[in-house]
């Protein structure tokens, strides 16, 4: 994975946070085309193909993201490790912003993280070798089973890493009661209930 100063981006936009350790926060979101992964429940396939982008630069995304007040940047996609992310969180960081990613850790890490966000999926698994970056671990609940499947990945992250459940959306009157009901039987994990999306923020 070469270095580069320039990125495949499906979009950029500024709205809260609305999963996990930081939900609530301000945040500008750099969502990067490119996905390898492809969740049958994603709810941005348009990011996958990263050719029907546009290219931009990094200069150009910081200057974005320096338009808005908030100095948290989330790094998102698609698969955002699918590029190299050295060059846009140097440049992130030397604008004071605090660096976020959102990945499957199926691809090798870069980038200079503050806090990394690790989302396993069952279509193609993170590298061992990412588990131990993780500062949340953020399971989407589809069925069941995915609960017991979040314990086997909460066994290998290191100690100090944060535990969420997440109901799928389109699934949530089914799997939210379900992971309460875990969550209230084994407290090392939390809800993550994808705020965004009911009080419709993008």
């Amino acid at each position: 994975m070469s270095a580069t100063n320039q990125y495949p981006v499906m979009e950029m936009f500024y709205s809260l946070q609305g999963e996990g350790y930081h939900q609530g926060k301000a945040a500008f979101f750099i969502r990067l085309a490119g996905c390898e992964v492809g969740c049958v429940w994603c709810d941005v396939k348009d990011s996958w193909d990263a050719s029907k982008h546009p290219v931009l630069t990094v200069e150009e995304i910081v200057a974005a993201a320096l338009a808005h007040p908030g100095r948290l940047a989330i790094v998102t996609g698609g698969e955002p490790l699918l590029h190299n992310l050295d060059a846009i969180t140097t440049a992130l960081k030397a604008a004071d912003f605090q660096t976020n990613i959102e990945t499957s850790g199926s691809s090798p890490m870069s980038g200079d993280w503050d806090w990394v966000c690790l989302s396993p999926k069952k279509f193609k698994a993170p590298l061992a070798e990412n588990l131990p970056f993780a500062s949340e671990l953020k399971v989407v609940v589809f069925n069941k089973h995915d609960i017991a499947w979040a314990e086997t990945y909460a066994a290998q992250v290191n100690p100090a890493c944060k535990l969420y459940l997440q109901p799928e959306w389109d699934k949530a009157s089914e799997m939210t009661p379900l992971c309460i009901d875990y969550i209230k039987a084994n407290p090392k994990f939390e809800l993550s209930a994808q705020l965004h999306k009911y009080i419709q923020v993008p």
